[in-house]
Formats: structure tokens, C-alpha cells, sequence
């Protein structure tokens, strides 16, 4: 059994993701936010049928890739490179520097296109052809704009991609040898979306931009799906998430919830901790004051790209799930996160995206602060290799 056929999907509908709004959609025709407050939209399952053939017993035989959550992923034939299932690396040697017993990274840099961006992409270009899109269009900070023009590729679909003009270099090549048609904006991720947004209803594209359509979620829900398979049927403690839009941490909470829907697991959560940089911190500026939204962030600037976003279309549902974990948000300096890259590489063999080293950096403040216990399971994500942001790990190295 291939683990990825559409029959098994129990996707029902979709639902508007604020509480106060709620309102159930058909999942066809394609749809981007709610229509009636502009929120966006969650994926629905029927979890009482999917629990009837999902549980850890099942998945040992199934597809080696992320498709093998069938029955909790979107109705559609899998567009697939292989992503998912990335190592969960138990770092000895930097746990140890940190007093640390249990502390893991989770090597999302290893999935296809060298990033975390990979399965979010997989699920919503295998949704867009399902449903008959012919042009996929999307702003990027980068490594989402590389991800979108593999799977477009693979599918068969037309792809444009605006991205800010300073972004990594690897990051425009890949998306152009991948067919894309690559639009370079001076400015942010934000004024790439502008562009994108503009152009939306007279080229008749299919905005797939973070949050805007309902199955990139979907993809990256699988990191808890797989942090609950590699640790038995359990959850760690702590799960470190370096957040810019903020799509991997909604997701596995996500997960998360439907996993206790299901009887997998209990109430139990992870404390989710959001990791942003210094340069560009809008959610630990609101979690700091307690806010429910975060506010656009001026002048936004890191060498960790994927941070660079001034305001997060879901910023709204990331603090609910970090306030609902009892977890924390923190900021971290350039200097420190290249520094948490450098160490990891030097004491694990990893070669970590400047956003890996945020998270890093952000354990050793919070076990300094007594926020995290010595035998606590905490997973850092690291979401991109290195290879993706040769500038920065150059100008570090220097």
C-alpha cells in the first residue's frame, strides 16, 4: 500500500480559522481566505473514520515520505519528491554544553529543495492540480519560492514567484532552473505579496502565499505527525520553532489536536516556543505585551531570510497556540544565531540555515533563564540547510 492515495484522505471541508467567524466551506472549487472575514481557512477531517485505519501499527508499512498521513492529508494524488520522515538528530555534544540530556534537532534542511518549505509546497501544489489550476503565483522570502517551482515543475503547473532582490542567491537560481517565472521587488517579503496580490485576479493565478490557501498547513502538520511517530506514540516537552510566518508551529498544533481527536494521544502538549530574530520580532514583541495580533515590524532586517517577515497573516493563531502551551517567544541577535550555526556544525556534522541556529540559541537563553529542565525532550527544528545561505555562513566564517 502506497500510503498516499486520495481514497484514503478523509478531508471533509474547510473551516474559517477564527473562532468568532467559523464558518464550514466546500473544499471545491479552490479557495483562498474565508469569504466572509478574510481569515484564513483550516482543512477539516472526518477524524472518527480516519482513526479507523491511522495509528503507529499501520504506518510501518506505508510510503517513506510525509503522504503516509493519507487519511489526514489533502484528497488528492500526491505531487512527491520524497519529503518528510527528515532525521530526528540526537545532539549529544551540544546537549551536553548546555547541560541538556535530551536535546534533538530536527534536520529539515535534508527534505527536498534543502527545506521545511518542501512539504507545505507538496500538499498545496497536489491540491491546486486536483483542483484544476493551471498558474500557481506566491511571494517568498526564498526557500518557499524554490519549493513552489519544483513541485509546479513536477505537476505539470505554471509558477511565478516575487521575491525581495537581496534574497540568497540559491535561492533565485533554483526557482529559475526550475521554470519559474522569478520577479525580483526591492523591498520585503511584503512588498513581493503586493506585487503577487495585484496581479492575482488579472492573470488568473492561484495565490498559494502562506495562509492564503488552506493545504500549506496541511503539509508542514506532518513535522508533530512525525515527532509523534519517532517518539513513540508520545510528544517531547519543548518543540523550539523559529517563526516567521509561523505556518510549521500552527500546523503541528494542529496535529496535535487531531491526533487526541483520534485517541492517539492525551492532552497533553509540548510547550511551543516561537523563535524570532532580533531584527525582525513582531510576535515576541506582542507575546511580550500580551497581545492577541502582532504589529507590522519597521525596517525588518536579518541574515535569516526566512525570519524577515514583518507581519504574519496568521500571527493571531500562533500566539493562541504558544499562550495555550504555556510557551514562550524570544529574539535573538544575528551574532548569536551564526554563532549556535557554528557550534552546531563544529560538535554534530550539521550544516544548519541561519534559522536552525536561532532556535539553538534560544534554548541556551532559556535554559539560562530555568525556562527548560536538564532531562526535558526538546526538538529544535533547524528548517534549511546551510547550502541555502552561503552569504551569511560566509560573512560568519570570516
Amino acid at each position: 500500500m502506497n500510503g498516499g492515495t486520495a481514497s484514503l484522505s478523509t478531508l471533509t471541508h474547510l473551516q474559517c480559522s477564527r473562532p468568532s467567524c467559523g464558518q464550514r466551506l466546500d473544499y471545491t472549487p479552490a479557495k483562498n481566505l474565508c469569504p466572509a472575514c478574510q481569515a484564513p481557512l483550516l482543512a477539516r477531517y472526518d477524524l472518527a473514520r480516519a482513526k479507523r485505519t491511522f495509528n503507529l501499527p499501520a504506518l510501518k508499512d506505508r510510503v517513506r515520505s510525509m503522504w503516509r498521513y493519507a487519511e489526514v492529508l489533502p484528497k488528492a494524488a500526491p505531487v512527491s519528491l520524497g519529503e518528510g520522515l527528515t532525521p530526528l538528530l540526537h545532539t549529544r555534544r551540544y546537549g551536553a554544553e548546555l547541560g541538556l540530556a535530551n536535546l534533538y534537532v530536527k534536520d529539515e534542511g535534508l527534505n527536498p529543495t534543502g527545506s521545511f518549505k518542501a512539504r507545505g509546497l507538496s500538499a498545496a501544489v497536489s491540491m491546486a492540480k486536483e483542483l484544476g489550476i493551471e498558474t500557481i503565483a506566491l511571494p517568498t522570502a526564498g526557500n518557499a519560492g524554490g519549493a513552489a517551482a519544483a513541485y509546479a515543475a513536477l505537476a505539470g503547473l505554471e509558477c511565478v514567484v516575487a521575491m525581495p532582490a537581496d534574497t540568497p542567491a540559491a535561492n533565485i537560481i533554483e526557482a529559475r532552473a526550475f521554470g519559474a517565472d522569478v520577479r525580483l521587488v526591492q523591498g520585503l517579503i511584503s512588498d513581493a505579496g503586493k506585487l503577487i496580490a495585484a496581479k492575482v485576479a488579472e492573470e488568473g493565478w492561484y495565490e498559494v502565499a502562506t495562509l492564503k490557501e488552506p493545504y500549506r498547513i496541511e503539509g508542514k502538520k506532518t513535522m508533530g505527525y512525525e515527532l509523534w511517530e519517532e517518539f513513540g506514540g508520545t510528544l517531547p516537552d519543548v518543540i523550539v520553532y523559529p517563526t516567521g510566518g509561523g505556518v510549521g508551529l500552527i500546523g503541528m498544533w494542529k496535529a496535535f489536536e487531531e491526533l487526541e481527536a483520534m485517541g492517539l494521544i492525551g492532552g497533553e502538549r509540548p510547550r511551543m516556543i516561537a523563535v524570532q530574530a532580533e531584527g525582525c520580532a513582531p510576535i515576541v514583541r506582542a507575546f511580550t505585551a500580551h497581545a492577541e495580533a502582532s504589529e507590522f515590524w519597521q525596517d525588518a532586517a536579518t541574515v535569516a531570510s526566512g525570519l524577515r517577515v514583518p507581519k504574519a497573516l496568521g500571527d493571531f493563531i500562533v500566539l493562541a497556540d504558544v499562550y495555550a502551551s504555556r510557551g514562550e517567544a524570544v529574539a535573538v541577535s544575528d551574532v548569536e544565531l551564526m554563532h549556535a550555526c557554528r557550534r552546531l556544525a563544529k560538535l554534530e556534522g550539521v550544516f544548519a540555515a541561519p534559522e536552525g541556529g536561532a532556535g539553538l540559541f534560544a534554548v541556551e537563553k532559556l535554559v539560562r533563564d530555568h525556562k527548560i529542565g536538564r532531562d526535558e525532550n526538546i526538538v529544535v527544528f533547524n528548517t534549511g540547510s546551510g547550502y541555502k545561505y552561503l552569504e551569511a555562513w560566509q560573512a560568519a566564517l570570516v
